[in-house]
């Protein structure tokens, strides 16, 4: 078993490789926490994940632009193919299909990519339309599919007016459609005024969320037979 130390120094060099879109680093940092026993799960989600969320910070602050942002993108999504495949299963006893997408006019999916990860690894089966997604793609894949939640993304807020498009054309044409939203300019006071179902900040929360939703789903269901 790992000692703390041991464990927070593995985490340090993880981070410190995707702020540094060093990917020998990285590999190297990856095959050591797999050899020492590192679950698979910590290394993106306190490793990876606050890597990037540094970059975003220098980004921010104008030490980074976007040459440095796209290059630790790179860095971390080649981590990311490797964890994956070692991110233990959970079976939650939920089982559900969910449509997941970035709205038309943003193309950051890291967000986007993390959430369906948990998800799948709780068991749901995830159609990913994946970034920059108009909003007739939506539309035709709920027709096609009639999933039991459609997620939907962005990380800008000039993108915002588009999810509320989606939103409003997919419960025009289904109301009781259940939409999760997420991303950095969302909140919940913005997703209760939108009346969806459930609003996630981060990908631990949106496997909670949907979780949430589909034990409702189902107790609705066994209701409605009795």
């Amino acid at each position: 078993m790992l000692e703390a130390e041991r464990e927070r120094e593995l985490l340090a060099r993880l981070k410190k490789a995707v702020v540094e879109y060093n990917e020998g680093d990285l590999l190297a940092a990856i095959e050591d926490a797999f050899r020492e026993g590192l679950d698979a799960r910590r290394a993106i989600f306190e490793g990876l994940v606050p890597g990037m969320e540094e970059v975003s910070r220098l980004y921010e602050e104008e030490v980074y632009y976007i040459p440095e942002l796209l290059l630790c993108a790179e860095v971390l999504y080649r981590g990311l193919s490797v964890l994956k495949e070692h991110v233990e299963k959970k079976d939650l006893g939920i089982k559900g299909t969910v449509i997941i997408g970035v709205v038309e006019g943003d193309i950051h999916d890291i967000g986007k990519n993390l959430v369906k990860m948990m998800l799948e690894g709780a068991g749901f089966e995830v159609i990913d339309l994946g970034r920059d997604v108009p909003l007739h793609s939506f539309l035709a894949e709920h027709r096609k599919v009639r999933p039991d939640i459609v997620c939907l993304s962005t990380m800008m807020t000039t993108t915002l007016a588009e999810m509320k498009k989606v939103v409003k054309e997919l419960r025009k044409r289904n109301p009781r459609v259940k939409i999760m939203v997420g991303g950095a300019p969302l909140s919940d006071c913005i997703a209760r005024r939108w009346g969806v179902s459930g609003y996630a900040p981060d990908a631990h929360l949106a496997l909670k969320k949907a979780v949430e939703i589909m034990q409702s789903v189902k107790e609705n269901c066994e209701n409605c037979d009795e």
